[in-house]
């Protein structure tokens, strides 16, 4: 690793600041609101609570009109569905179809923001029997929202379960059943390109990390650093589980034609906070870090794929609450966010550099904050604020700051030679022959650049972000036979 020489460093000085404000257009971050209990708050609470969490982007199971209601005059973009039940009404008469726009939609909007609606759920996996209506019927909704001006403002869509998937790794050997691939997915395809509209798919690492925890790393499905997965068909590199699970659907896409102008939207994925015994990586810690991690991604503009790199990905956490009746093992009642209380489950921050919303990060990084990814549930960790300093990292000030490597040496380099110059980092410790130059990679320089100017600019918001390239962990690093400094 070289450091700046006088002109370089003069000229990184004058560029650094660029890349922290001009960040990569950011994705946005919405949460799934399933109200399958008996003791969740009413909806007028429920949209209180999202804007003072800074939610701004909701995604219902249904068009109850309490919530629509609730939910109108504020600055929350709304999806609602057509449940699956009546996909054969709608995909057979364009009258019904109408009728349910006009019922569900155009009541309530514009006082209602109203972006989506999501016609099905998983219609593959849940609903077999209406597969062949799934298209009809979105053409159908389609066509309502035209004939009522509202088609340029309202898109159509229909959540994705994974399964549709006949094959998923590795990533480059992504492709659908073939019972979908040119039956369903060629003219849903089509659909969503002339309408431009996106692709929804439900991804989640948990299951396939839960019954594969033998091969498949933690650190892998929870956006943590780790070694990296080849992809042998492709020759990318993959450090997240997720990363992998959205280029085998685009690597399916592309083997039916060419709709690189389709975005995907994440429409469901998260992290149980409990599970029963057989359910291996359900817990706080885990659903904390995965979302925390998840959402900093997202936000800081850098949720793009190996395969799609400057893909801005939207993303719909689920869920908002925990549902104490829905069916099945205990993760199922266990993936949300707050208790139906409304205290927090876990620590999740939905704006980058805030506890709520409005909030803002720290100079250093004009305004792409520090974010906890890993606290566990409300009190005990939740972030303290001090007059002096801003928010610190962690009440038990346990925090490192290491490196993304999904960013690229080249963003990594351009933060390095800042933390090494401009910055103030003493970097000694990783010139050729010093105590932390091995192992000789730009992750693990940037770590420890990265973590030493973290650790003296007090540990507070912006100080670990560098655009994206960099995040705090709570447990002590360990990079070859370096560990991490906690102070300095």
């Amino acid at each position: 690793m070289a450091l700046p020489g006088g002109l370089r460093a003069l000229i990184l000085a004058a560029a650094l600041p660029l890349l922290f404000l001009y960040a990569a257009e950011a994705g946005t971050v919405g949460v799934n609101y399933g109200r399958v209990a008996n003791n969740l708050p009413n909806p007028a609470a429920v949209v209180q609570l999202m804007k003072r969490q800074g939610i701004r982007q909701v995604k219902l199971y249904d068009t109850e009109p309490t919530v629509l209601r609730a939910l109108a005059h504020t600055d929350i973009k709304v999806v609602v569905a057509l449940p699956n039940e009546q996909l054969a009404a709608v995909a057979s008469r364009p009258s019904y179809a109408l009728a349910w726009v006009r019922r569900n939609v155009a009541k309530y909007y514009p006082a209602t923001q109203i972006q989506g609606i999501a016609v099905g759920n998983e219609v593959f996996a849940s609903a077999k029997n209406v597969t062949a209506q799934l298209v009809p019927a979105m053409t159908n909704v389609h066509a309502a929202l035209t004939r009522l001006n509202l088609d340029k403002a309202v898109k159509v869509s229909s959540p994705m379960a994974l399964t549709a998937l006949a094959s998923s790794y590795p990533p480059s050997a992504g492709a659908f059943r073939e019972d979908l691939a040119q039956a369903v997915m060629k003219p849903l395809l089509d659909f969503l390109a002339q309408t431009g509209s996106y692709l929804s798919v439900n991804a989640y690492p948990f299951f396939a990390y839960s019954g594969n925890a033998d091969v498949i790393s933690l650190d892998y499905a929870l956006f943590r650093p780790n070694a990296g997965v080849l992809d042998s068909g492709s020759g990318l590199k993959y450090f997240s589980l997720l990363d992998a699970q959205l280029d085998a659907v685009f690597t399916a896409v592309s083997k039916i034609g060419n709709y690189n102008a389709v975005r995907v939207v994440v429409s469901e994925t998260g992290w149980p906070s409990k599970g029963d015994n057989k359910e291996t990586g359900a817990s706080a810690a885990n659903a904390a870090a995965y979302n925390g991690n998840l959402v900093r991604r997202v936000l800081s503009g850098n949720a793009g794929t190996p395969r799609r790199p400057d893909a801005d990905v939207d993303v719909y956490l689920f869920a908002l609450f925990n549902e104490n009746q829905k069916p099945g093992p205990t993760s199922e009642r266990n993936y949300g966010v707050f208790y139906p209380n409304q205290q927090k489950v876990y620590d999740v921050e939905f704006v980058l550099g805030s506890n709520a919303a409005g909030g803002g990060g720290s100079k250093d990084s004009g305004g792409l904050g520090w974010q906890d990814n890993g606290g566990v549930s409300s009190r005990g960790n939740a972030p303290s604020r001090t007059p002096s300093s801003g928010v610190k990292a962690t009440s038990t000030g346990e925090a490192w700051c290491v490196a993304s490597a999904v960013v690229g040496e080249e963003r990594l380099q351009a933060a390095l030679d800042f933390a090494c110059g401009p910055g103030g980092a003493v970097c000694k410790a990783i010139q050729p022959g010093a105590a932390c130059f091995e192992p000789n990679t730009m992750v693990a320089h940037a770590s420890y650049a990265f973590n030493d100017y973290f650790q003296r600019k007090g540990r507070t918001i912006g100080t670990c972000d560098f655009a994206g390239a960099a995040y705090v962990v709570n447990q002590a690093p360990k990079i070859g036979k370096c560990e991490l400094p906690s102070t300095v």
